[in-house]
C-alpha cells in the first residue's frame, strides 16, 4: 500500500466512523427535546422514561464522538500539512466557531444529563434546546469547510494575505445546500437507528408501551425527515451540476455531452466502453432533474481530461445506494403516516417492525454512501482546482502503520459501544403496566425512587 493510499484511507476510516457518533449528537437531542416535550404536555411518565433512556444513549455516543473528533483534527495536520498550510487562513474560522459551538453543547449537555431533579423543568427544557441548536451549528460550520474545499472562495492564489477573505471561504455555494442535506441525514438516521432498537425490542417483546411510544416518537419524526430529504437532495444536485460538473457526471456515470442527457438506474459503468452495461435509463430524465428542460445541456466523463476524472464506478454505486435506500426510508415513512392517519399502532404488521429493524442500518448505509459520493468525487482534488490530494499529503513514510492502528482500533470501539447499547436498550423494557404510585422502572421516575416527584 502506497503512502498516499494509507493517508487517504485512515482519513476515511476516522471519517466513516465519526460522522455515526456526530449525526447522533446533532439527532438525538431533538428526538429527546419531543420525547420530553410529551413529558411536559401530556404527564405521562413512559415519555419521562423514554427521554431518560435517550439521554443515556446520547451520553454514551457524544463522548466517543468528541473523541473521534479530536483524533481527525490531528490527522488534518499530520497527514495532510500542505493542505493546512493553504487552506489553515480560510478554513480556521469556522473551525473556530465549530469548536465554540461543541464547547456551548457539551456545557449544555452536562447541565441536561445531571440536571433532572436539580433545575426547574423549563430550565432543563432550554438546556435542552441549546443542545440541539449547538449540535446543529456545529455541523454549520464543519460543513463550510468540507462546502470550501468543493468550492473554493475568497482565495486568490499567490496574493498572500491580502487574498484571504474567510467570510467568503466559510459561505461558500455548497454551505447551505451541504448543511441542509447532512443535517437531514443525521435527523434521519438518528431517527431510524431508534426505531431499529424499539422495533426489534417489540419483536421480542410484544405490547410494551415503552417501546411502542419510542417507536412512534422516532418513526414519526423519521417520516417527516425521510419525505423532505429528496427536495434537499435536489437544491444539492443542482450546486454540484454547477460547481463540479465531473462529479455530477460521475454520479450519474454519464459519458457523452449533450442535450436530452438520460438518468440512469442502477447499472455498472464500464468506463473503457463510455458505456454503462445492466442499467435503466430513463430519457431526458438527467437534463430534466439539472435544468428543468429535456434540452439542457449536461457534461459527460469524456469531456474531461482523464486525470481530472473521479473513479467512476464507487461514486456512481454509492450514489445509487442512497438514492435507492432514500426512497425505502421514505416509503416506510409514508406507511407510518397513513397509520398514523388511522389510529393504527405500528406493530400492528410484523412485517413493518422487521423492516425498521433493517431500517436503521440502512439510514447510516445511506449516508456513508453520501459521503463517499462527496470525498471521492470529488478526487483527484483535495480542493477542487486548486490542490491535488496527492500534493498535499505528508512526506512522511510508513503510514501503512497508524493505518492498520486506527482501523483495528474503531473496530474494537464499534464493538464496545455496540455491546453497550444493547445492554443500555434492555435494561429499558417495560413490562406495559402502570404500578400505583410510580412508573414501570423505578429510577427513571422523577425522584429516582418511584415517587411521584414534580420535576423530571
Amino acid at each position: 500500500m502506497s503512502d498516499l493510499l494509507a493517508a487517504r484511507s485512515q482519513m476515511a476510516i476516522s471519517l466513516a466512523f465519526h460522522i455515526v457518533f456526530a449525526a447522533v449528537g446533532v439527532g438525538l437531542p431533538v428526538l429527546i427535546l419531543v420525547s420530553q416535550g410529551l413529558w411536559l404536555r401530556t404527564r405521562d411518565r413512559v415519555y419521562l422514561r423514554i427521554s431518560r433512556a435517550w439521554t443515556k444513549g446520547l451520553a454514551v455516543l457524544f463522548a466517543v464522538g468528541a473523541v473521534s473528533g479530536t483524533v481527525l483534527s490531528f490527522e488534518l495536520g499530520l497527514l495532510w500539512p500542505e493542505f493546512m498550510r493553504v487552506a489553515g487562513p480560510l478554513v480556521g474560522m469556522p473551525f473556530s466557531l465549530e469548536g465554540l459551538a461543541f464547547f456551548t453543547e457539551a456545557i449544555f449537555l452536562g447541565i441536561f444529563i445531571y440536571g433532572w431533579d436539580r433545575i426547574s423543568e423549563k430550565a432543563h427544557f432550554a438546556a435542552g434546546v441549546v443542545v440541539a441548536v449547538s449540535g446543529g451549528l456545529s455541523a454549520l460550520f464543519v460543513l463550510s469547510v468540507n462546502g470550501w474545499m468543493n468550492a473554493p472562495t475568497g482565495y486568490l492564489p499567490g496574493a498572500g494575505a491580502r487574498g484571504i477573505d474567510p467570510v467568503a471561504a466559510m459561505t461558500n455555494p455548497f454551505w447551505i445546500a451541504n448543511t441542509i442535506h447532512m443535517v437531514l441525514a443525521a435527523y434521519m438516521c438518528t431517527a431510524f437507528g431508534a426505531a431499529t432498537i424499539h422495533a426489534w425490542r417489540l419483536l421480542r417483546t410484544p405490547g410494551r408501551r415503552f417501546h411502542e411510544k419510542a417507536l412512534r416518537i422516532s418513526v414519526g419524526f423519521g417520516a417527516v425527515v425521510a419525505l423532505l430529504q429528496p427536495l434537499s437532495g435536489d437544491v444539492t444536485a443542482g450546486v454540484v451540476a454547477e460547481q463540479q460538473p465531473a462529479k455530477l457526471a460521475a454520479m450519474e456515470a454519464h459519458f457523452e455531452t449533450g442535450p436530452c442527457a438520460p438518468l440512469v438506474i442502477g447499472g455498472i459503468p464500464d468506463e473503457a466502453a463510455g458505456v454503462v452495461r445492466f442499467g435503466l435509463e430513463i430519457p431526458c430524465g438527467l437534463s430534466l432533474l439539472v435544468g428543468r428542460d429535456p434540452d439542457h445541456v449536461v457534461t459527460g466523463l469524456n469531456d474531461i481530461p482523464e486525470d481530472e476524472r473521479p473513479p467512476v464506478l464507487p461514486v456512481h454505486l454509492a450514489f445509487q445506494v442512497m438514492v435507492g435506500i432514500g426512497t425505502l426510508l421514505a416509503g416506510l415513512g409514508v406507511w407510518a403516516l397513513v397509520s398514523f392517519f388511522r389510529r393504527q399502532p405500528l406493530s400492528a404488521h410484523r412485517w413493518y417492525l422487521l423492516a425498521l429493524v433493517a431500517a436503521g442500518p440502512l439510514a447510516f448505509l445511506a449516508m456513508e454512501a453520501g459521503w463517499v459520493v462527496t470525498e471521492v468525487g470529488r478526487q483527484p482534488w483535495i480542493i477542487y482546482g486548486v490542490m491535488r490530494t496527492a500534493d498535499a499529503v505528508t512526506p512522511m513514510p510508513g503510514l501503512v502503520v497508524p493505518f492498520t492502528t486506527f482501523t483495528l482500533l474503531y473496530v474494537l470501539l464499534s464493538i464496545l459501544v455496540v455491546a453497550l447499547m444493547v445492554k443500555l436498550s434492555r435494561s429499558e423494557d417495560d413490562d406495559g403496566t402502570e404500578p400505583a404510585g410510580g412508573t414501570p422502572g423505578g429510577d427513571f421516575t422523577p425522584d429516582g425512587n418511584g415517587a411521584a416527584g414534580g420535576r423530571p
